[in-house]
């Protein structure tokens, strides 16, 4: 089993980078494989509804959103970490993350997923919600921990002094690969995914 980590922030070496570093090596502790990417410091295109990808099977613009896709088709969970500016994730990573799950309708399916929110001291719970947006439009079920996934600390390197967010990566890393080996478990016995339903789109406009 391996679980995919979205790094948000542009500081490969910041305290978002540092959180997931905490899951990762949790996960790695309960036996499953994990790996870390990074957005990087680069501009990031955003979508442009051109519906190229319906055709392609991935995103027009070729860059680390279809590397990732990639990724994500060989993996089994995903955790995305971002860094909060203004009461929201990074705008790098909301352009990433818009056009990675508009290109990939079916294959993020049923993978279990999480968002860490991570900030020097507001907006981590307004951050947090946009990213579970994500994974609920997706169908993916959503990891919890024992509290909401954040973690606190301004300059690079002070979210390792918060104590409880350190904890909560601890524990959804945890939960996360529970929920895998349940899953796996399921399948072993029989228990497939639910053959749901997708013909009906109705729009407000007639």
């Amino acid at each position: 089993m391996k679980v995919m980590l979205l790094n948000g922030s542009p500081r490969a070496g910041g305290n978002t980078r540092l959180a997931l570093e905490e899951c990762a090596r949790t996960l790695a502790d309960c036996g499953v494989d994990a790996e870390i990417v990074d957005i990087g410091p680069g501009a990031v295109a955003g979508c442009t509804a051109c519906g190229a990808c319906g055709r392609l099977g991935r995103c027009v613009i070729d860059d680390g959103v279809n590397a990732f896709r990639e990724k994500m088709a060989a993996a089994d969970g995903l955790i995305v970490g971002s860094p909060v500016y203004y009461a929201s994730p990074n705008g790098s990573l909301i352009a990433f993350l818009d056009r990675l799950f508009y290109s990939t309708p079916d294959g993020f399916r049923h993978k279990p997923a999480a968002a860490v929110a991570v900030a020097r001291r507001a907006g981590t719970v307004t951050s947090f919600d946009v990213l579970n947006k994500y994974f609920t439009i997706r169908e993916m079920p959503v990891v919890s921990s024992s509290y909401w996934n954040d973690a606190f600390g301004g300059a690079p390197g002070e979210a390792a002094g918060d104590a409880e967010g350190l904890q909560t990566m601890r524990n959804l890393a945890r939960n996360m690969a529970w929920l895998l080996k349940c899953i796996e478990l399921g399948r072993e016995h029989g228990v497939e995914a639910p053959a749901n339903e997708y013909s009906s789109v109705t729009n407000f406009m007639r």
